[in-house]
């Protein structure tokens, strides 16, 4: 182990002892506190993320994952997974000081965002952070002044059209426009070494990776054709993070192997790398908010009753956290969170029309509507699970930010296997620390799928 991640950092979930086991018991201690706020708390399960690894270096064994820090930078996250040898790729200084105050070297991290202050280019070049994303002169001509050792990747547009988030339209470089840029480049002495691409998130077409690809393939010709050396391929991010997802992983893992054996192949000298962040993160945490305030809303409809034969109503459930926080997913990504009751109700007791609100005076802090729910009262505990993308580290769109508990939790197979069945990352010829995947981790992810796992009573 490379000393990342100690036993301190997260509790031991022992055989028979669940996750659930754990949210319980912190969810108990939270109501019954006396002192202070009760505010929303994760519980992560870091075995998860794990099994995640392990399952993409089995689907996409040529590529090196890098996770991207702005999806979840909480300290956990980013420390299983420097210790499973993964690099990072970050969009900014604070992201960057993140990943090497934990002892990332500079060589495992990739500053992405292909428009940057000045000030921050010369951050990445004071700590030896010499890989960079441009898609336009102006960043050329920046790089040029602040950090003239950079090694530079071309960011090309893609045809994101279909996707939920489509990045294109904020960043990438046409192919038109690529050779231009290259031959400034070279007339600038700025090394580019490789292209990069992004789907955007939520892509139904895995064909999608393929078209890119492609593009990408005509690029490296143009630029070594002006006398570049290019060695790197950057496959983005796009990947899904939950099993439910339109479209499955292995789907896009075989559509990408196709395309890179058939534009980049093995033994060509290319470099393959992925940004990920939703793959690894979402489903591997939980989160528990409390119920603060509660409103019943009779409605007048003449001769309708709810199931108890009393006069039908809707119930206004106001949550210690809305969408302008961690349930930003529902303005982002059009997701309706389904919540989880933190006590098992019983059959027999009768459901409400009922919705969900945040605690921001905003009319659009509506978290979830048309949800049938039994009746609960202030200090009740709502369980979300797939929460781990854009909820911890992001902050708050409005009313300031308030950092929230997070607990991880790790088997003691997963720890096991963490400690002794890996190996550390490969050094370079050079010497430089590189994140090639390791060795042979795959073979026990199906040990680690043994792992606990989350699984509460849903609402019916």
């Amino acid at each position: 182990m490379a000393g990342y991640l100690s036993e301190s950092d997260f509790v031991m979930v022992e055989e028979g002892f669940s996750t659930r086991d754990l949210l319980e018991k912190l969810t108990l201690g939270a109501s019954q506190a006396t002192t202070g706020e009760v505010a929303a708390f994760f519980v992560a399960d870091l075995g998860a993320v794990m099994r995640r690894h392990f399952s993409f270096l089995k689907c996409l064994p040529r590529v090196r994952p890098f996770y991207t820090v702005k999806c979840n930078s909480s300290p956990g996250v980013l420390k299983v997974l420097a210790e499973l040898g993964l690099g990072f790729s970050c969009a900014n200084k604070a992201e960057m000081e993140l990943v090497q105050r934990i002892g990332v070297p500079a060589s495992k991290v990739i500053y992405t965002n292909p428009c940057k202050q000045i000030a921050q280019i010369k951050y990445a070049a004071k700590h030896g952070i010499r890989l960079l994303s441009f898609d336009n002169e102006m960043e050329l001509a920046k790089v040029v002044k602040s950090h003239p050792n950079a090694q530079m990747v071309l960011c090309i547009a893609t045809d994101d059209s279909h996707s939920l988030s489509r990045l294109s339209l904020k960043f990438g470089a046409s192919l038109k426009s690529c050779r231009h840029l290259l031959e400034n480049a070279k007339r600038s002495h700025v090394e580019v070494v490789g292209v990069s691409f992004h789907i955007g998130s939520g892509c139904p077409d895995p064909q999608a990776y393929a078209r890119s690809i492609a593009d990408a393939r005509l690029v490296f010709e143009m630029g070594t054709e002006l006398g570049h050396r290019m060695h790197i391929l950057d496959l983005g991010g796009g990947f899904p993070g939950m099993e439910g997802d339109k479209v499955r992983f292995e789907e896009i893992a075989s559509v990408i192997n196709s395309a890179l054996d058939l534009y980049f192949p093995e033994g060509c000298g290319v470099d393959i790398l992925a940004e990920l962040g939703r793959y690894y993160v979402t489903s591997a945490f939980t989160v528990a908010v409390s119920i603060i305030a509660k409103k019943e809303i009779l409605l007048h409809q003449p001769g309708s009753e709810e199931e108890n034969g009393s006069a039908p109503k809707t119930v206004v459930y106001h949550l210690d956290e809305g969408v302008y926080g961690i349930f930003n997913s529902v303005l982002f990504d059009n997701i309706c969170p389904s919540p989880i009751l933190q006590k098992k109700s019983s059959t027999e007791q009768p459901l409400y029309s009922s919705s969900l609100w945040g605690p921001v005076a905003d009319g659009c802090d509506c978290v979830a509507e048309g949800l049938r729910l039994p009746q609960l009262q202030v200090g009740d505990w709502l369980v979300f699970d797939n929460m781990g993308a854009y909820t911890v580290g992001t902050g708050s769109l409005l009313g300031g930010t308030r950092a929230c508990r997070i607990t991880y939790a790790m088997s003691r197979v997963a720890w096991d296997a963490l400690r002794g069945q890996l190996l550390p990352a490969e050094q370079d010829e050079d010497g430089e620390g590189v994140c090639k995947p390791l060795s042979c981790g795959w073979e026990i992810t199906d040990t680690l799928c043994v792992g606990p796992v989350f699984t509460p009573a849903s609402i019916m």
